[in-house]
């Protein structure tokens, strides 16, 4: 996308490293079993045919051309409800949208509340993936002591290793055999924190799913990559703690705990943001790092035409110099006065830094308030809001509402949900949603039943970090290897912008083919599933009617109408 000429983009998205997203799962990458074969054939020419013609991605046979519906049936508003404030259709769920006296759209309303005073209590975090819940110290510390381990090896590693000019006779007959590398927390960390992600996506019991669908809109907002090494560590708590406590707070409180937070800090190199001509090591010297500053106005404020220059990045960058980490302090941040530039700055035509004017740490706390109340702050966020919940071109109209409440209410994002899930877009049958890959995997695991339980201990070795010799092997492994190879990662999205959640981006055939093999895989063995089936258009109901009873439940769950919310 290319940038105003008063804004040239800098070197800011952070540079690739090695990521440690899990491989597919070995049920993914085999080849179809004959049985899965058979109803695979079924599934995706269904699929495809109960596509919106714009999104299919492939040519289809013309269909006669039909008026949409002026108004979602009862049980079409339940599916929107239940698949758009949350993940899949639980039948408790069903029957508390279904028992509201204001019906779905009473329900919807009300489940905004619930989700606000979810996500004023703490997360319900299983044992087994407690290193979500470390607190950001020991987090520090584990990481630290696990990087000089890693150092000290590698200066060892020499010394151990054959040769290479040594003569074939010297050599050991057989393979050399390695040590075996101690428990990482980092990589435990960053695996509970995925698993943490799929549970509280996929179990109720868990997570109010609104507050997990709200979680995951503001996460993938004010994104962090888990494949960056410094970041790893952080991500899981990042998401649990800056996150997930804001997400229906105001949106200038949910800014400062990202910006304050030690991922927002290392991933996009705000603890390198120090005045000019700070002394640095050897006698060097250290200045501006815009990284953040810039991404803090393009992408999660002001949006790429929201009327800033590149002065006004240069000057963020300088008001925020000393935001930096703390490896000691409980909330991983501190304000370095010594790191920060003390001089006049001009932001937007607002002046800090100077006499008369906030200072040191404030400078950067009102900056962030001073971008949180623009105009085109509350355009952004509205328009992004419309595009997750209500259509990938949602009308105009209600975009424009929805940032007015914004501006109305100082950025509080719970009035601007009960805006959005009251308006008459958000049940307009023409506003159709498809599923990306993260929104199938958690209704398909939660739809399953696979989810519950799946914070048992695991074994070793099931790629959860998890450890213990007691449980089923779980779900969430499949789940995961499944979301790295439809290319959306979970935390892994590797540049701030975070992931497209329209159609266009996630449909094609081979993505349909991965939907089914996953189906296929988080289905076996279990029953026809009635509670499903009942939402299904008739079409739906009759090809699955034709399978095997042992096929069916697959089906169900990669069939067109489930893949819709």
């Amino acid at each position: 996308m290319p940038l105003p000429q008063t804004a040239p983009r800098g070197p800011s998205r952070p540079t690739p490293q090695p990521t440690d997203t899990p491989r597919t799962a070995p049920a993914l990458r085999q080849s179809p079993r004959r049985g899965q074969c058979l109803w695979l054939g079924l599934a995706l020419p269904l699929f495809l045919s109960g596509l919106p013609a714009s999104a299919q991605p492939v040519a289809q046979p013309a269909r006669p051309a039909t008026a949409a519906p002026a108004a979602l049936t009862e049980s079409q508003a339940v599916w929107r409800a239940a698949s758009r404030l949350g993940y899949w259709p639980s039948e408790q769920q069903v029957a508390a949208i279904r028992a509201h006296p204001g019906g779905a759209r009473g329900w919807a309303l009300d489940e905004v509340d619930r989700a606000f005073e979810a996500s004023r209590q703490p997360a319900r975090i299983p044992e087994q993936l407690s290193a979500v819940n470390t607190p950001l110290p020991e987090v520090f510390a584990e990481a630290r002591r696990e990087r000089e381990a890693q150092q000290r090896a590698a200066l060892a590693a020499p010394a151990a290793t054959p040769a290479m000019d040594a003569p074939a006779a010297m050599q050991p007959a057989g393979p050399v055999a390695q040590p075996v590398p101690p428990a990482s927390f980092v990589r435990a960390s960053a695996q509970q924190a995925a698993a943490w992600r799929m549970l509280s996506c996929s179990d109720p019991s868990v997570e109010n799913p609104l507050l997990s669908r709200m979680t995951e809109f503001w996460f993938n907002h004010l994104n962090v990559f888990v494949g960056r090494a410094t970041v790893r560590p952080f991500t899981g708590h990042y998401a649990v703690h800056a996150i997930r406590p804001n997400v229906l707070g105001r949106f200038e409180d949910l800014l400062l705990a990202s910006a304050r937070h030690p991922a927002m800090l290392f991933y996009l190199d705000q603890n390198q943001n120090v005045a000019e001509g700070t002394p640095g090591p050897r006698g060097t010297t250290r200045g501006l790092n815009e990284n953040y500053a810039r991404e803090l106005m393009e992408l999660h404020t002001l949006g790429i035409d929201g009327g800033y220059t590149q002065q006004d990045v240069r000057e963020l960058a300088r008001v925020l110099t000393g935001w930096t980490v703390d490896p000691t302090a409980p909330t991983g941040f501190r304000f370095a006065p010594r790191l920060h530039d003390g001089g006049e700055k001009t932001v937007l035509g607002r002046r800090f830094g100077g006499a008369g004017a906030a200072q040191g740490e404030r400078e950067g706390v009102e900056a962030i308030a001073l971008l949180a109340s623009r105009p085109a702050t509350a355009r952004r966020i509205a328009l992004r809001l419309a595009r997750f919940f209500v259509a990938d071109e949602p009308p105009p109209a209600l975009v424009d509402r929805l940032a007015a409440e914004y501006l109305a209410g100082n950025g509080d994002l719970r009035r601007v949900m009960r805006q959005l899930v009251s308006s008459p877009e958000f049940w307009d049958p023409a506003n159709e949603l498809f599923k990306t890959p993260y929104d199938f995997a958690c209704s398909a695991l939660g739809a399953s039943a696979r989810a519950v339980g799946t914070g048992a201990p695991g074994t070793p070795g099931n790629g959860m970090g998890m450890t213990g010799a007691n449980a089923r092997p779980p779900a969430f492994g499949l789940v995961l290897g499944y979301l790295a190879a439809a290319g959306q990662p979970v935390n892994g999205w590797q540049t701030p912008d975070g992931y497209g959640t329209d159609a266009a981006t996630w449909m094609s055939p081979e993505s349909l083919t991965r939907r089914a093999d996953l189906a296929a895989a988080l289905a076996r063995g279990l029953a026809e599933p009635e509670h499903l089936l009942a939402f299904y258009d008739e079409r739906t109901r009759e090809r699955i009617r034709r399978l095997p009873p042992g096929s069916r439940a697959a089906l169900a769950l990669a069939a067109p109408d489930f893949m819709r919310k």
